[in-house]
């Protein structure tokens, strides 16, 4: 039968697609931001962030800290290739998020699995302005053109049915139209760019809609989705060696490490219980994205955690940036 072989928690900032030097550069967005994210629900802008907090986080927010934060990033990156690579994977479900890439208001499945034959990624529009990272960010993203990544249409159509079968709703899709348009981004091309080194691995995408309301999936159904994927992958009679992904994450667009540090510890315990009760109010922006790590939480539960790593990365004095995590279980 299919077996999960690894599973694999990892983030996907524009922050790991270039160098620390152009971290300041990317930065200034959030001296702007109106619409920061906090755990318990409110949005501030960055001025208000400061009067809430102060500038607690200034000597963090330096180029040196960039540089050694940027270093152990890239690190657990090559890890996690590495276990890859020593697995052998068959197919990789990777577990992510849409940016109105592929999907738009006009339809926006809260759970999707694409079950075509070729994996085609949108690509970007240039950007208007001076940022020194945007080319290297849609380089990695896999959207500076299109590229083609292929899928596993008999297996993926085998989880739908049986997705389907445990009362699961799910969309479904099995061609990109017009990749110009309408196309696979960052949360599928980050893995296949960054993480296979070049190797040709099928994947299946597992598309949850953890940004827009009013349809994201609640925490205790993201990890019955991945109760349910195990389920499924287990029930199959093919001998698949199966690769379960989770991209994206952690807390952002403000850090919060009391909630990532737990997202973590109830992943390494296999405490579903815990990650099924994650408040909504904590998942909004940027941070809805710990969805797809609670959908893998589900489906890797009772597995040993082979290793974890977490980097806050505070890139303003307020405490603006992203809670990084890597991780991987056997």
């Amino acid at each position: 039968m299919a077996e999960i072989v690894l599973g694999i928690g990892t983030s996907h900032t524009p922050l790991l697609t270039f160098g620390a030097e152009k971290w300041a550069d990317y930065s200034r967005r959030d001296y702007k931001s109106k619409t920061l994210n906090l755990s318990d629900g409110r949005w501030v802008s960055y001025e208000e962030l400061v009067a809430e907090r102060g500038e607690r986080y200034a000597e963090v927010a330096t180029a040196e800290e960039f540089a050694k934060k940027q270093r152990a990033c890239q690190e657990a990156l090559d890890r996690i290739a590495e276990d890859i690579a020593d697995a052998e994977p068959d197919v990789v479900l990777v577990v992510t998020d849409d940016h109105y890439e592929l999907f738009r208001p006009s339809n926006n499945p809260a759970i999707s699995i694409f079950y075509g034959k070729d994996i085609l990624t949108w690509t970007a529009p240039p950007r208007e302005g001076s940022d020194q990272w945007f080319g290297d960010m849609v380089e990695t993203y896999a959207m500076d053109k299109t590229h083609s990544f292929p899928g596993m249409p008999d297996f993926a159509y085998e989880l739908i049915e049986r997705l389907v079968d445990q009362e699961f709703d799910i969309g479904v899709s099995n061609a990109v139209e017009d990749p110009k348009k309408n196309g696979f981004g960052h949360g599928i091309g980050f893995i296949a760019q960054r993480l296979f080194k070049g190797r040709t691995i099928p994947i299946i995408p597992v598309l949850l809609n953890t940004y827009y309301p009013p349809n994201a999936p609640k925490s205790a159904r993201c990890v019955a989705l991945g109760q349910g994927l195990r389920r499924a992958i287990e029930a199959s009679p093919a001998p698949l060696r199966v690769a379960v992904v989770a991209s994206g994450g952690l807390s952002h667009f403000t850090v919060d490490e009391t909630l990532d540090r737990g997202i973590i510890e109830a992943l390494v315990k296999g405490d579903t219980a815990a990650l099924a009760r994650v408040p909504s109010e904590a998942l909004n922006s940027g941070s809805s994205e710990i969805r797809n790590w609670l959908v893998l939480g589900g489906a890797i539960a009772g597995r040993q955690n082979r290793w974890i790593e977490y980097q806050p990365l505070y890139r303003t004095p307020a405490g603006t940036g992203i809670g990084v995590g890597f991780g991987v279980w056997a």
